[in-house]
């Protein structure tokens, strides 16, 4: 008898094991997790609806919030739901098809949000070096093409993962040491030559985070070039204050997803839990905080929910 099924034909199921290590622990894990994931959704659909109902926000730094706000949601439904299941109720068995739609829809929507990152990153330089064509710039159906321009852009690079993937006999011991279907996971589960799907998955790693950091970083270098001409406080400050969120959200955002992806790669399996734990909490703490963080730093939308608050 063979040692492996084909992933095509594929076995009765693949097992997420959680947070290895620390089963015992479940149960208490799945407490901050749910209540970050509820505190994520509040707060993301706060934005949401008061940007929807408020026509003064009707404006393309609102309608990017927004956009932010959907992958946040999308990114962390795709992880938390599953990991509390298996915390909760020990629903540990996912399908093949489904672990490579779960992998293919949480990468897409991880993609598309560094996208609307860069483009935050161009709305700011717009806002600073250029205000007087701002509003001719940045309209708010530019602003829809390109977040759609994102949003095709993760599907393509990620559509191939899950392909290729297919194509892979899986091992007779089919069980990821992890909540959710994280790529590279499923690869060491998978017998056969896997050397295409390791490449693809560095090199999504290496063009996706290096392009978008080096136009983010590109957008704030003519940023701090035109800020440094003008020999003022005030306008160093307003500079600042006007950056503040976006580089607390990027920080975020980038800084635990590239440690992830480098110990999920190149980790021997020392201390699993803590490389797990913190890939959860890559997808949990960002769409947590960001409302927030927006919500604080951007008056015009901190007075719109204080407005519907009172009402309440």
């Amino acid at each position: 008898m063979e040692a492996f099924n084909l992933i095509s034909s594929g076995p009765p199921a693949i097992i997420l094991n959680g947070i290895t290590g620390l089963e015992a622990a479940h149960i208490w894990i799945s407490i901050p997790f749910s209540m970050f994931y509820l505190i994520s959704l509040s707060g993301n659909f706060t934005v949401l609806f008061v940007v929807s109902k408020e026509q003064t926000l009707h404006k393309p730094m609102y309608l990017l919030l927004c956009m932010l706000a959907l992958t946040d949601i999308g990114v962390s439904t795709s992880v938390v739901p599953k990991a509390l299941c298996i915390f909760w109720f020990s629903f540990k068995a996912i399908t093949v098809d489904g672990c490579l739609t779960h992998m293919f829809l949480l990468y897409v929507f991880a993609v598309t949000h560094s996208a609307i990152l860069v483009i935050m990153s161009f709305d700011r330089y717009i806002a600073i070096c250029d205000p007087l064509r701002y509003t001719t710039i940045l309209t708010n159906a530019r602003i829809t093409k390109l977040g759609l321009v994102g949003l095709i852009r993760a599907v393509l690079l990620i559509l191939p993962l899950p392909l290729l993937l297919r194509r892979l006999p899986l091992c007779a011991n089919h069980v990821i040491l992890h909540t959710y279907c994280e790529h590279i996971a499923v690869v060491k589960i998978s017998s056969g030559d896997t050397r295409i799907n390791r490449t693809y998955g560095l090199v999504i790693t290496v063009v996706n985070i290096g392009l978008d950091l080096t136009l983010i970083g590109l957008s704030y270098g003519l940023i701090i070039r035109a800020v440094l001409r003008i020999f003022s406080k005030k306008v160093h400050q307003k500079a600042l204050n006007t950056c503040t969120a976006h580089i607390c959200v990027m920080l975020m955002s980038y800084t635990p997803f590239l440690f992830t992806a480098i110990t999920q790669r190149f980790s021997k399996g020392n201390a699993a839990h803590v490389h797990i734990l913190l890939a959860n909490l890559h997808f949990l703490v960002p769409p947590m905080l960001n409302p927030i963080i927006y919500g604080v730093k951007t008056k015009e939308l901190c007075d719109k929910v204080g407005k519907y608050i009172c009402r309440m």
